[in-house]
């Protein structure tokens, strides 16, 4: 009697995958050795959110130096470089996952940044951009009279809508 084997159409595309994820978690990091961590690239994590007065940008740099990165504004573009160097304590690691080497963050700022008061503090490790709004597309409260019999004044809240950060 003989065996009915159903057809899987994706089978081979699942070996594929698992050869591929085989090579890069063994031999690919091997094959690098350490010229690889030097080279290698990563871009800091960044948050970026709104008050009624500025928009912020917060980004991860933990382990950092001050002197290991600069932040620069140039017609309208805010760019954050620098490098965080792997510095050998030992020759014995057994695994090496965080990342190394130079990065470099733009982010396009929005026509409502006033750029001239735009500050920055960096603090256990976290980089803290404060990009103060223009006055004029600021929220404001507007307030309309009734017509009539109401005595007391109706207040709309108008919600600014500022574009976001672009990174």
């Amino acid at each position: 009697m003989m065996n009915i084997m159903r057809y899987d159409p994706f089978r081979d595309l699942r070996t594929l995958q698992e050869e591929v994820n085989r090579l890069f978690s063994t031999s690919l990091a091997r094959a690098f050795g350490d010229e690889g961590i030097e080279r290698g690239a990563w871009t800091p994590n960044v948050d970026i959110y709104e008050d009624h007065d500025h928009i912020f940008i917060e980004a991860d740099l933990p382990g950092m130096r001050r002197e290991d990165f600069e932040l620069t504004l140039e017609n309208n573009v805010l760019t954050l470089r620098g490098e965080r160097r792997f510095e050998k304590k030992s020759e014995n690691y057994h695994r090496i996952e965080r990342p190394y080497g130079v990065f470099s963050r733009s982010f396009t700022l929005p026509q409502t940044v006033a750029t001239e008061g735009v500050t920055a503090e960096y603090r256990d490790g976290v980089l803290r951009i404060a990009l103060p709004k223009r006055e004029e597309v600021k929220a404001r409260r507007i307030e309309i009279l009734s017509e009539g019999e109401a005595p007391k004044p109706q207040v709309i809240e108008a919600e600014a809508k500022a574009a976001a950060a672009r990174s």
